[in-house]
């Protein structure tokens, strides 16, 4: 996939770049993600700063500045990036969190047992021998399943970062 420029515009990455955001993109936005977000996400995660300003960003997706505003206001609302003032200076730049997929996570973490009790509450109304209840019965058994799994595999992922000697590290890359 390739991205169009204005005329004589030089684009900010090597075309592989450019192809692997747009690609990246593609992934996250097939998972739900609203499309803007998904390609702030995708330059962010490519970029060796791992920060950029809206007008950096907007050079290198090719779109504007005011483009960049509601998909940062997501992306910092589900905590995939977080906004930080540059010294001195009005502008804020827009921070990929170093491990961002833990930090996504144990979000979800907190989603589940909530959404798993507002489904366990449903069953009740509904009748938990209805057929709708035993579907949101199963429902809520398998998001249990999970935020009870959710602890070990966050374990597991501490035990194999300290093995390589990478300590999981949260909150914003620095």
């Amino acid at each position: 996939m390739t991205m169009d420029h204005p005329r004589g515009a030089a684009d900010p990455y090597p075309p592989a770049v450019s192809e692997f955001v747009e690609r990246f993109a593609a992934d996250l936005v097939a998972a739900g993600f609203q499309r803007m977000a998904a390609r702030v996400f995708a330059c962010l995660a490519v970029s060796d700063e791992g920060a950029l300003t809206s007008s950096e960003l907007a050079e290198r997706l090719r779109i504007s500045p005011a483009a960049i505003s509601g998909a940062v206001r997501y992306l910092a609302q589900i905590h995939m990036v977080s906004r930080e003032r540059e010294p001195g200076s009005r502008r804020e730049r827009y921070r990929l969190h170093h491990d961002v997929w833990y930090e996504a996570m144990t979000q979800r973490d907190q989603y589940l047992r909530r959404w798993e009790t507002t489904v366990r509450a449903g069953a009740e109304v509904v009748g938990e021998d209805s057929p709708a209840g035993r579907r949101l019965g199963e429902t809520a058994d398998f998001m249990a399943f999970l935020t009870e799994e959710m602890s070990g595999i966050m374990d597991r992922w501490h035990a194999r970062r300290s093995v390589d000697g990478r300590p999981v590290e949260h909150g914003a890359e620095r």
